[in-house]
């Protein structure tokens, strides 16, 4: 059923456009090496929670993102904004569907050692003077919607709808490498009246597939793409495996279970995933994932992080996430991270609070950075197969 697709893919993977990705020092290293880590995570738990609608929102000019953490992100891109074109590092998140900068009227320290929008130097700006709250996990961004042109691997997408901010309270910000976030979710999850991005590549016939994919990088600090209109072979083996999306809000999948050694560990009978790359670890259920941590023996630090023997990569068995009847390995090497100083952290982390369901999970960098990943709007499927 799919064949025609595949035969798609492969006609228009020359016309694809590439943009390269570089993978940073995450939040969670800095505030590791500052000391500050266990104070951020007492204030900033991770929040597993989807986006709450309500046509009826007495407010229709606040807009509250879904929460999120960006607390471990690893993979920046870099885009333009106007005419000329002012550059800025951001999260290629399929978590999310909004795009967002700093203003240069943002008054808060976290826009200090960031690079920011300034209205003035753009020929394109147009400003709608509609206001906006994104909501985060870690913290929250108010500001403006405005209208520019955005520009990143040769696209120029005209009259983008974006946020720019006027404050970041607290110390969400402060931390990141990044500039902001261009969100690649679906249009249901953004900000009601405006086309994300991805959409609008679409409708302006910038691209000639609706589709794009990300390839992570295992190894070192280049090498990482996200790739926009089709699909560069090279970078999986073997057949893509196509899911159907079961909620076309976030990029959501039902999966069938995980196991260890043929046993069922978690997702017994089947749960919801979401696939993003705006969350870098193996997010679930707490009671669930405390009891994975048992599993591998991992115990908790002073910090509240999942500590665990680096020796244990090489005598672990991999844990089977299995889709659509398809089994997803993830070895130990990948859901156990080590870090400069040679200390092991388990991969594994809890969702708190929040609307959270019941055995809801978010698979998000661990898991990519093995299986290369399509996300194809015009078919609501998900492509998976393994990266090479």
């Amino acid at each position: 059923m799919k064949w025609f697709g595949v035969l798609g893919l492969v006609a228009l993977s020359e016309c694809l456009v590439t943009i390269p990705l570089t993978r940073i020092k995450s939040m969670r290293e800095n505030l590791r090496e500052k000391d500050r880590l266990r104070d951020y995570l007492e204030k900033h738990p991770y929040n597993l929670a989807y986006k709450f609608v309500d046509s009826a929102d007495p407010d229709p000019g606040v807009y509250y993102e879904p929460m999120r953490n960006y607390l471990d992100l690893a993979y920046v891109g870099t885009i333009s904004i106007g005419t000329p074109p002012q550059e800025f590092r951001v999260i290629f998140d399929t978590g999310s569907s909004d795009l967002w900068v700093p203003s240069i009227h943002c008054t808060s320290p976290a826009c200090t050692n960031h690079n920011v929008f300034n209205p003035l130097l753009s020929s394109t700006f147009r400003i709608s003077g509609r206001p906006i709250h994104l909501q985060y996990g870690s913290g929250r961004m108010s500001g403006f919607l405005a209208y520019d042109t955005v520009q990143f691997g040769g696209l120029v997408d005209e009259s983008q709808a974006f946020g720019l901010s006027l404050r970041e309270p607290g110390r969400f910000m402060e931390y990141a490498v990044f500039d902001g976030i261009l969100g690649l979710g679906y249009p249901s999850l953004g900000l009601g009246g405006t086309t994300p991005v991805f959409d609008n590549l679409w409708k302006q016939g910038l691209i000639p597939e609706e589709l794009f994919a990300f390839y992570l990088s295992k190894k070192e600090e280049e090498g990482s793409v996200v790739m926009f209109g089709g699909v560069d072979h090279s970078y999986y083996s073997g057949d893509l495996n196509w899911v159907p999306v079961s909620r076309p809000l976030y990029w959501q999948l039902t999966m069938d279970s995980i196991s260890m050694n043929g046993e069922v560990i978690a997702c017994d009978g089947g749960c919801e995933a979401i696939i993003d790359t705006g969350t870098s670890l193996l997010i679930g259920p707490s009671d669930i994932v405390f009891n994975i941590q048992k599993i591998i023996d991992a115990k908790q630090s002073y910090s509240g992080e999942y500590m665990i023997n680096c020796d244990t990569i090489n005598t672990l068995p991999d844990i089977v996430f299995t889709i659509n009847g398809v089994d997803y390995p993830v070895p130990a090497s990948a859901y156990i991270r080590e870090d400069h100083q040679g200390t092991c952290y388990s991969n594994f982390d809890e969702g708190r609070g929040g609307l959270l369901l019941s055995d809801s999970w978010i698979l998000g960098d661990v898991f990519l950075r093995l299986y290369f990943t399509v996300f194809d709007r015009a078919n609501n499927t998900i492509g998976l197969a393994p990266a090479v």
